[in-house]
């Protein structure tokens, strides 16, 4: 009996698999290799310069606030994304607070300390425990490895904690 491998039923049926399979592939890859619009745009050079739609914000404590400590802070950012410690990547970083302390200039790695705390899991929001008095608090925003991205992501607030 003489076969033709061309022409057998299930040889035919394996080559449409894989050539579908194969087709898939390629489709599947050259999507994957595409950004979603807002990453791509979150990430085009927005460590240099902010959008005047980018900024960093204590989300519930305003200038002049009179506090009890422990008090709640949550800490908020657009323009930006935020993420845990790692590797710099562009358009994202995570939250730092300063207490007493004004912005860090861009590309100075903010040192962790007891007035310089460093949310690098990721966090946006704290219990924050001061003695009582009066406080700057600057909320600064930095990359990966606490590099910050200079006084546009930053903002400083004056309160008092009874």
């Amino acid at each position: 009996m003489h076969y033709n491998l061309v022409t057998h039923p299930l040889l035919k049926y394996i080559f449409e698999v894989m050539k579908i399979t194969i087709i898939l592939a390629l489709i599947g890859s050259l999507v994957a290799c595409q950004n979603p619009k807002s990453i791509s745009e979150a990430t085009e050079d927005s460590s240099t310069v902010a959008d005047s739609n980018d900024n960093i914000f204590f989300e519930n404590i305003k200038d002049g606030a009179t506090l009890s400590s422990p008090f709640y802070m949550a800490m908020g950012v657009e323009g930006m994304i935020v993420e845990p410690k790692g590797a710099p990547r562009s358009g994202f970083g995570h939250h730092h607070l300063l207490v007493n302390d004004n912005f860090t200039p861009a590309g100075i790695v903010i040192v962790a300390d007891q007035t310089h705390i460093h949310y690098g899991g990721g966090q946006t929001s704290d219990s924050v425990y001061l003695d009582p008095g009066n406080y700057t608090l600057t909320l600064q925003f930095a990359d990966g490895m606490h590099v910050s991205y200079g006084e546009q992501w930053s903002e400083t607030i004056n309160v008092t904690v009874e």
